[in-house]
């Protein structure tokens, strides 16, 4: 449950970083986000206070997800989990602003993650 949760969160996140890079194979795995992510659960289900455990994780992975493949395997490992997770939306979408993370797109579950 925790995992899902994690990964709907991710998908927002990791979804609005998708921007256009240099071609290369992916790196990161579903493992990686999820494990970045982890710490913001409580916060992506109830709201209240960000964990400082939380935005490191959200740069953390903002860092390691620097090339389009590895955006775009980020986030669909996010979007396969995304509809049994229990993340609020509106926590969700303000995340990278709390924590000082400018992904450059709206957070949007919706968002086409070949693009």
């Amino acid at each position: 449950m925790a995992n899902s949760v994690v990964l709907k969160v991710a998908l927002v996140i990791v979804a609005c970083m998708v921007v256009a890079a240099p071609s290369a194979e992916a790196a990161i795995s579903c493992g990686v986000v999820v494990r970045s992510l982890t710490p913001c659960l409580t916060y992506l289900q109830r709201g209240g206070p960000v964990p400082s455990a939380c935005c490191n994780g959200v740069r953390s992975l903002n860092n390691a997800a620097r090339s389009t493949p590895d955006r775009q395997t980020a986030c669909g490992c996010l979007k396969t989990a995304a509809s049994s997770a229990a993340v609020v939306q509106k926590y969700a979408s303000v995340l990278p602003r709390i924590c000082s993370v400018n992904l450059g797109y709206n957070v949007d579950p919706r968002i086409d993650c070949s693009k």
